[in-house]
C-alpha cells in the first residue's frame, strides 16, 4: 500500500510542476508579444526636432525660428 501512496504524490508533484511550466510558457509569450509591440510603438515616434525640421522644409517657420526653436529643443 506504501508504494502506490508514494507513486500517487510522484503524479501529483508531476501535474504541479506541469501546470507552473505551461504558466511559465504563456507569461513568455506575453512577454514577447509586449516587446515586440513597444518596439513599434518606440519606433514610429517622432521627435520633436523631426517635426521642427518639417515645419522647416514646409515653410511654416523662418530660418531663424528654426536655429532658434531647435537650440532650445537640443539643450540638456
Amino acid at each position: 500500500m506504501m508504494h502506490w501512496g508514494y507513486h500517487g504524490w510522484v503524479i501529483g508533484l508531476g501535474w504541479f510542476f506541469m501546470i507552473i511550466l505551461w504558466v511559465l510558457v504563456i507569461l513568455g509569450v506575453v512577454y514577447l508579444f509586449r516587446a515586440l509591440v513597444d518596439t513599434e510603438k518606440k519606433g514610429s515616434e517622432e521627435t520633436a526636432v523631426d517635426i521642427l525640421k518639417k515645419r522647416y522644409a514646409k515653410g511654416e517657420i523662418t530660418r531663424e525660428e528654426f536655429e532658434r526653436i531647435r537650440e532650445d529643443l537640443t539643450k540638456q
